[in-house]
């Protein structure tokens, strides 16, 4: 068993941690570690579901905070921390995780924490109904061993499970939902706060209370949280200038001086970039873009200054690659690899075989703005490069994902690990690798970044080199995630995530 001198001795060191991240009592007044009265959030995304099993993470990470733990979880830095799991050990082949879980957790319903609680929450996330269910897809087996050791059996090493343990991967509920007809409306965890259920309105208001028997009273910064969603982005530019919350989350970097003039102080960091995906590397539907000529040539008939100029005020950096700056495979030599120069993209299609340019279809959607897909077929006609749109329909996602276009703009998460950015968007079965395609190179290097240490590391910025230099993307820029904050109320962003960790939301005063 785990119960060990080496394990009480990681269990120490991370109750340590945990203190070291927290308000200390002078910080602000009150109950449980410390709580002021209230923080009043604004949220821009509505929580879908209570569901622990089905949840989302990104801009409803607050939501299931509120009410939920996580197995792990990870500091504003990305480093992993205790959570339910006080300790936690890999086997050397990095395929079975050991997790010892904390005594003494029980739910809001007084049901007891125990390891086959949190194995069968393990299980129904990855059975589950979430878009990120494929974070668990290693995962063969869950077991639980004795009453707080739980022994996650894996077909190979995932070097990102820690951090998925950290996020909607990781929530615990109460057994008590598993098959409850509400269990999407009403959770049941072991979190620092209850919903209040009367006094919340499904689709606008959730408000929560402190959880007076919470096992780590040191994060609860307040006594009560309303979290407010804003369906658009006036409804959130009034609240802010009626000084109606105390923080909260842009709908785009465009209303950042609204917001400023509103008496809000601005928290940014680069979060996503934002681009075109040359899904069609294959030519299924569009033989040109099988010639990796061509797919350079649309990297270098992007401006991207005059794109960010354009399209987000300036805010964000230009780039040509889909890894974060704080990722292992991150390269800032990559940044120079497509300078914007429409005559040498219009000579690559010569070479190519198209000297009279090439023609692309794309889809248009209703929640875009006309002017922005209107810019960029401007901006790829100056190299012979023309697009065609098509409008999409209600079922957009579903059609973008199912094959329908060889080319798209969007925008995807620069994930923490480089691993998850790999998963997200590179691997075979990756939803956003549209077409399931892949390469020897890829493969070989993913194998390598698996094992992780220095060789993993190493691999990955050759990953990297490799898909800017075969141009499977054509990115823009990285855009600003940007949260506000109005006096009194101070936070710290958390790498590769839209929001704060809930704790890392303070009163000032």
């Amino acid at each position: 068993m785990l119960r060990t001198t080496k394990l009480a001795a990681l269990a120490a060191a991370a109750a340590l941690s945990l203190t070291a991240c927290s308000s200390s009592p002078e910080d602000a007044g009150g109950s449980g570690g410390g709580a002021s009265d209230e923080l009043r959030y604004g949220a821009v995304v509505d929580v879908a579901t209570w569901s622990a099993a089905d949840a989302s993470w990104g801009n409803t990470a607050l939501y299931y905070s509120a009410v939920y733990d996580t197995l792990l979880r990870t500091a504003a830095d990305g480093t992993v921390e205790p959570g339910l799991a006080e300790a936690w050990e890999y086997d050397e082949p990095r395929t079975h995780l050991t997790l010892d879980l904390r005594d003494g957790v029980t739910f809001t319903d007084g049901t007891e924490l125990t390891a086959e609680v949190a194995a069968q929450n393990l299980e129904r996330f990855r059975d589950g109904a979430s878009e990120n269910r494929a974070n668990l897809s290693s995962v063969t087996q869950v077991e639980a061993t004795d009453e707080d050791t739980v022994v996650i059996t894996l077909s190979q090493p995932d070097p990102a499970l820690l951090t998925y343990l950290s996020q909607n991967s990781g929530l615990v509920a109460s057994p008590a939902t598993f098959d409850a007809a509400d269990a999407q409306a009403t959770p049941i965890g072991s979190g620092p706060y209850v919903l209040d259920a009367a006094a919340s309105t499904p689709g606008s208001t959730y408000r929560f209370t402190a959880n007076e028997d919470y096992w780590d009273p040191e994060i609860q910064h307040y006594d009560a949280i309303t979290i407010n969603y804003y369906a658009d982005a006036s409804a959130l530019l009034n609240a802010l200038r009626d000084q109606q919350v105390d923080a909260a989350n842009l709908n785009s970097v465009t209303q950042v001086p609204d917001a400023e003039a509103a008496g809000y102080t601005v928290n940014s960091h680069t979060l996503n970039w934002k681009g075109l995906i040359i899904a069609d590397r294959w030519g299924v539907k569009n033989e040109a873009l099988a010639d990796v000529r061509v797919r350079q040539a649309i990297n270098h008939a992007i401006d991207r200054k005059g794109l960010l100029q354009a399209l987000e005020d300036g805010y964000g950096e230009p780039t040509t690659q889909i890894f974060g700056p704080d990722t292992a495979a991150y390269d800032a030599d990559l940044e120079d690899a497509y300078p914007y120069d429409p005559e040498r993209a219009k000579a690559l299609l010569a070479e190519a075989g198209y000297p009279d340019g090439v023609t692309i279809t794309m889809p248009q959607t209703s929640f875009v703005p006309p002017a922005e897909p209107e810019l960029i077929a401007g901006v790829l006609a100056k190299s012979n490069i023309f697009v065609e749109y098509e409008q999409a329909g209600e079922s957009f996602i579903g059609d973008l994902l199912g094959g329908e276009w060889g080319m798209f703009s969007f925008g995807l998460n620069q994930e923490p690990l480089a691993w998850m950015s790999y998963v997200l968007a590179v691997a075979p079965d990756s939803a956003w690798n549209v077409y399931h395609q892949s390469d020897e190179t890829v493969e070989a290097l993913a194998a390598r970044m698996r094992l992780g240490g220095e060789d993993g590391d190493a691999a990955a910025q050759e990953l990297n080199e490799h898909l800017v230099e075969q141009a499977w993307f054509a990115p823009f820029y990285r855009v600003l995630g940007v949260v506000v904050t109005r006096e009194g109320t101070s936070l710290t962003l958390k790498d590769g995530q839209a929001l704060p960790n809930l704790w890392d939301i303070t009163p000032t005063a």
